[in-house]
């Protein structure tokens, strides 16, 4: 189904991006999680069923609650927890590049998306949450589904399927919740019923976390391989194994088209905006990526890629993870896989409101 005319005010500047984002009083999360397109009642009672709720928790939380939720998440994405993630992350990435090579040689092609990007992110982020590693396939099904779902544009029938989709997730997550509760071992689910959370608030934000924390990274990697193998990065594939030039690639995507490359935010109140009035309940559409111009040459420091994991008080938790992940995985795959490039037809992307990534990402040597 093709995209309606945007209904959103668009703000690209990234200053004045980072301002809506630093004026959460003006500007709330609101609508942030809200389905692009509305649910019909059909697809709203397949949810029912399996007591679908998403009751305002973190990405969407403007109450005073929303601190000492976001300081418990926060608590499994430490700058320590993460460099100790390191070693786990290039072991995983190793054995996929190596299993791709293998492929290769087979087949005489591999498609990247899955054999490299795909998994990885997905298992480092349950191992950091204290969950256990288990029906990865249908995780990533699910994470697909309710994105498209959530910030897509599907017609009524696919709806439904993606309803059906999304319950099943859901009654898995709950599970999945009630059964960490109960785990003598330290989690997320556990410490967050500690902080006094319900059965659905835990579920509400464990929906989108699970999501968030692994499938947007798998974009970001499919992406930057992408690019790589096309060669319009200014970085050949080859001199990606080196970590250095592996990092610059993935600065560059977070930049330029990160899988996330936009956001959401309502107006709580009458307000301005670069001097122009804003009323009440008007609806925000923040570009995150893709509006900072080229760096000059010769410019030392970071990449201006910093609106790719938003900023303020809601910004992305897992922000340094996605980032060493991708860089991580291009590096080693790269390593494993050297002189190949793009094979076969340009890919179907995934492009969702704000959510974008080649589906696949085929590569033969050269």
């Amino acid at each position: 189904m093709t995209a309606p005319q945007c209904p959103y005010r668009v703000v690209r500047e990234p200053a004045e991006v980072r301002e809506v984002l630093h004026r959460p009083d003006d500007f709330g999360p609101a609508n942030a999680l809200l389905a692009v397109t509305p649910l019909s009642g059909q697809a709203l009672r397949i949810l029912q069923r399996a007591r679908f709720a998403l009751p305002p928790v973190l990405a969407s939380n403007d109450t005073p609650s929303h601190p000492g939720v976001r300081r418990v998440v926060a608590g499994f994405f430490t700058p320590a927890t993460v460099d100790a993630m390191e070693p786990r992350i290039r072991q995983l990435a190793k054995e996929a590049a190596y299993e791709a090579a293998a492929q290769l040689d087979a087949k005489g092609r591999v498609e990247l998306v899955q054999a490299v990007a795909a998994l990885p992110p997905a298992v480092v982020m349950l191992e950091m949450l204290g969950l256990p590693v288990r029906d990865l396939p249908e995780l990533k099904a699910w994470s697909l589904d309710s994105l498209e779902l959530f910030w897509g544009w599907p017609g009524p029938e696919r709806q439904l399927e993606l309803a059906r989709s999304a319950a099943d997730f859901y009654r898995w997550l709950r599970e999945l919740v009630l059964e960490s509760v109960a785990s003598p071992a330290r989690n997320l689910f556990k410490s967050l019923d500690a902080h006094g959370l319900s059965t659905p608030e835990v579920c509400s934000l464990g929906y989108f976390l699970l999501i968030a924390g692994q499938e947007t990274t798998t974009q970001l990697i499919s992406t930057a391989l992408f690019r790589l193998a096309e060669g319009s990065m200014g970085i050949a594939w080859d001199e990606a194994a080196a970590e250095d030039k592996a990092t610059e690639l993935v600065r560059s995507v977070l930049a330029e088209e990160s899988s996330v490359p936009t956001w959401r935010r309502v107006a709580s109140r009458d307000t301005e905006l670069n001097g122009e009035e804003v009323r009440a309940g008007e609806e925000i559409l923040l570009e995150l990526t893709g509006n900072h111009g080229p760096r000059a040459p010769g410019t030392k420091g970071p990449l201006p890629y910093g609106l790719a994991f938003g900023s303020g008080i809601h910004r992305c938790l897992g922000a340094k993870l996605a980032e060493l992940e991708a860089a991580v995985v291009v590096q080693e795959t790269a390593a494993a896989l050297p002189g190949v490039g793009l094979h076969g037809p340009e890919p179907e992307w995934i492009r969702l409101l704000s959510f974008q990534a080649p589906r696949t990402v085929t590569v033969a040597r050269l």
